[in-house]
């Protein structure tokens, strides 16, 4: 086998753990020997061994003059694990493949240079766009400490998410919301505004076959209008978040604390601050948002230039309407020259729908 083929098998191990090592990055190795793959391993949630250590462990002594193939970087400093480079080279390893280095200022190039200073040669940018992608969100994180947006939308043929009269339910076929759940899974955090927990009462949650982990549930909700029984603040399926601003009821933010709802301000603005509040999330390690709203809560990431990957399914129905919302309302842009173009398009059908994936350019 090539070095790419080990490499990508390294990548397939950190893609099983995808959304569950937040927010730390997703991480495989695969130590070879001999043209024998003597161990494999990957990171599985924070805190826990490292993808190198893992596959260390498998191998045993077969891991003394193999290569490894690494996702990411060796990290080369003290976190809540030792530096994985030290274990590497303690172990034994003759030289190491390394898809791409580590965003992170602490590593960004420290653990490669560490292994060449052992006297280990170091190959990198194998499979790097790859690798690239499978950590966006993390690379996002890390550089920013803001999280990673994505914009998930779910709309009928002729744009819409809604008939005139408000019926949504359902636009989409069993396939794609099968997926949403996936997502849900996914991401750390989940978003809608106020109107749609006031108008559809949605749980929020993540309902997969097997199981599977529950974001947090961030609502937008400028003067605290939410009901206090709505079942995001009740069924204690996961815990809820509420981002306002100063000029919601004082007595109300106290009473939904006293619920157990953690409650934000992003300030005096007429609006919930959608910079502030990325910002805010990014502090309690938030890496990843997925926006679920509708075309008011769209529409305030559009133009806070704060989408950074955009999921749209679209639906083989027409609804028609003039009065049906779509998936980003407000005044909206001007000028076509000004319209939001989305780079690295991807088109997929889902049952019989269409996904359609793309990252936004700003500026």
């Amino acid at each position: 086998m090539e070095h790419r083929e080990y490499m990508e098998l390294a990548l397939r191990l950190a893609e099983a753990a995808r959304g569950q090592t937040s927010p730390n990055p997703a991480v495989g190795c695969v130590l070879v020997k001999d043209g024998r793959i003597v161990g494999m391993g990957s990171h599985l949630k924070a805190g826990e061994a490292h993808a190198e250590v893992q596959a260390l462990r498998m191998a045993g002594e077969a891991a003394r003059g193999a290569t490894a193939y690494v996702t990411l970087e060796p990290c080369s400093h003290h976190g809540r694990t030792p530096p994985c480079a030290d274990t590497l080279i303690k172990h034994g390893i003759e030289s190491a493949v390394v898809a791409m280095l580590d965003p992170n200022p602490l590593v960004a190039g420290r653990g490669v240079a560490r292994l060449e200073e052992a006297g280990i040669e170091v190959l990198t940018g194998v499979c790097e766009a790859e690798a690239k992608r499978l950590n966006e969100v993390f690379i996002k994180y890390i550089t920013t400490r803001k999280p990673f947006v994505t914009v998930k939308t779910a709309m009928t043929l002729d744009g819409k998410v809604a008939t005139y009269a408000g019926s949504s339910r359902w636009i989409t076929g069993e396939e794609a919301r099968l997926e949403v759940h996936r997502m849900r899974h996914e991401h750390d955090a989940i978003l809608v505004g106020v109107n749609t927990v006031l108008t559809d009462d949605p749980q929020l949650t993540t309902r997969l076959a097997l199981g599977g982990k529950n974001p947090i549930r961030v609502i937008v909700d400028t003067t605290l209008r939410i009901r206090l029984d709505a079942k995001v603040l009740t069924d204690g399926e996961a815990p809820t978040w509420i981002f306002t601003t100063e000029r919601a009821d004082p007595l109300k933010w106290e009473r939904l604390e006293e619920m157990g709802v953690r409650v934000f301000s992003t300030g005096n603005e007429a609006q919930v601050d959608i910079d502030r509040l990325l910002t805010l999330l990014g502090a309690q390690e938030i890496a990843s948002l997925l926006v679920e709203g509708g075309s008011q809560i769209n529409s305030a990431f559009l133009h806070a230039q704060a989408i950074d990957k955009v999921v749209s399914y679209v639906a083989p129905k027409l609804v028609a309407g003039q009065g049906a919302p779509t998936p980003f309302g407000g005044l909206g842009i001007q000028e076509m020259n000004d319209a939001v173009s989305l780079v690295d398009v991807s088109f997929e059908k889902i049952g019989d729908d269409i996904k359609i994936t793309g990252y936004p350019v700003w500026g």
